[in-house]
């Protein structure tokens, strides 16, 4: 795999078990949360005077915010391409790569997985290679000192280890 078409706007890379979970929250939210809200706009219609009814208002808005999610998933879906581990080279951090860095700052080390932004999940340490960390930890070696800008200042990391 070319490493350098990850970067491609069309294409999200993922793992199968990152794909199989967009698949079933697409399959709820059209199933489930679909009809929730349709049963609750119907109770709020029975209510009367749709001018003044709040619950009509929250419930209509709910339900185009269901409909932007339903329709990213579709988007994400349709763009996927499920990463093949094998071919991915393990002698940099690319997509599902385990990286531990060092924190030349504070001396405290971490292992962040570098994922799709789909995937990403920080209290699983799971960071989307969009994310500044991400892109700024994508194609490095072990043993290389990086600095990254990241919201709250500049972040000095050596790498430490890469696996898969």
């Amino acid at each position: 795999m070319d490493p350098s078409s990850m970067a491609d706007d069309e294409t999200v890379y993922m793992t199968e078990e990152g794909l199989e979970e967009l698949k079933e929250e697409l399959h709820q939210l059209k199933t489930e949360e679909r009809s929730r809200i349709a049963d609750e706009i119907a109770e709020a219609r029975a209510k009367g005077d749709l001018s003044e009814n709040a619950e009509y208002d929250a419930a209509k808005e709910e339900q185009g915010k269901l409909e932007a999610r339903i329709k990213q998933i579709e988007d994400t879906i349709a763009r996927a391409r499920i990463v093949d581990e094998s071919t991915v080279d393990d002698s940099k951090a690319y997509i599902l790569s385990d990286v531990t860095v060092e924190n030349l700052d504070t001396g405290d080390e971490q292992t962040f997985t570098l994922v799709s932004e789909e995937e990403a999940n920080i209290s699983e340490n799971k960071i989307s290679v969009d994310s500044p960390i991400g892109e700024g930890l994508l194609a490095q070696e072990e043993g290389d000192e990086v600095s990254i800008d990241v919201p709250a200042g500049t972040v000095h990391f050596k790498i430490k280890d890469i696996s898969r």
